[in-house]
């Protein structure tokens, strides 16, 4: 986890952008985007409040309007995938919710929705899958736990958890690292290390570049809806 299919081109990008400009409605954000991204790469987004990084990813993932330029994903225009399980998607999020009356196992389980048959039940596979989830973010023996009683890092790390127990083979993470503490954000960082281990791409936005530096292959600088830096 995430998975890494026999058949893979390492050569082709798994994520990529030509010539794409996104925004709201009429309004651009991002501006003649052209990116690709390779199985393997751990690449970070980083750039100044409003520069485009969140609206980068967003609509790489389709969760924001597309105005110019195209979008593939694994091989394939990104509109035409079906099986959307691959891409799995931490949100901009600083905690979840204090009201949420959840464990962390329930949350986590949710992230094995695209994964559910017609019956949508939770069988054998789907709760070995959100078990080793669980173990990879180093949750494990707080599977049971109501999230409202999480630290901060450890909500986050749950929200990694959940996008992971769709077995993905692409991670794309939004700020994971905001709004916890240091010692927090070099765990979350041990958490990465793990996944790259195991063959995970990830694509991340991040204002914090230190505890992640040692794990980056890219770097890509975006600032006033372009992008100005794309290098090692």
């Amino acid at each position: 986890m995430p998975l890494s299919p026999d058949h893979r081109d390492d050569a082709a990008p798994v994520a990529g952008l030509d010539g794409a400009t996104f925004g709201y409605g009429e309004r651009a954000v991002l501006a003649d985007v052209t990116l690709g991204v390779r199985r393997g790469e751990i690449v970070g987004v980083v750039g100044p409040n409003g520069s485009g990084k969140s609206t980068l990813v967003k609509g790489l993932l389709g969760l924001c309007d597309r105005l110019a330029g195209t979008v593939t994903l694994f091989g394939q225009p990104a509109e035409e995938l079906r099986d959307r399980a691959r891409v799995g998607y931490v949100p901009q999020r600083h905690t979840l919710s204090g009201s949420v009356r959840a464990t962390a196992e329930e949350i986590v389980a949710t992230g094995r929705l695209p994964r559910l048959g017609w019956l949508g039940r939770l069988g054998a596979t789907d709760r070995q899958a959100v078990a080793r989830a669980l173990e990879v973010v180093g949750l494990a023996d707080r599977a049971g736990a109501e999230v409202s009683t999480l630290s901060g890092g450890q909500q986050r790390r749950v929200l990694i958890a959940r996008a992971l127990a769709g077995e993905p083979e692409v991670l794309v993470m939004d700020e994971p690292m905001a709004g916890v503490d240091p010692a927090s954000q070099h765990v979350l960082a041990d958490v990465l290390e793990r996944l790259l281990a195991r063959g995970a791409t990830m694509l991340i936005v991040t204002h914090e570049l230190g505890a992640l530096e040692r794990l980056l292959t890219r770097i890509v600088a975006v600032d006033a809806g372009r992008i100005v830096f794309d290098d090692t």
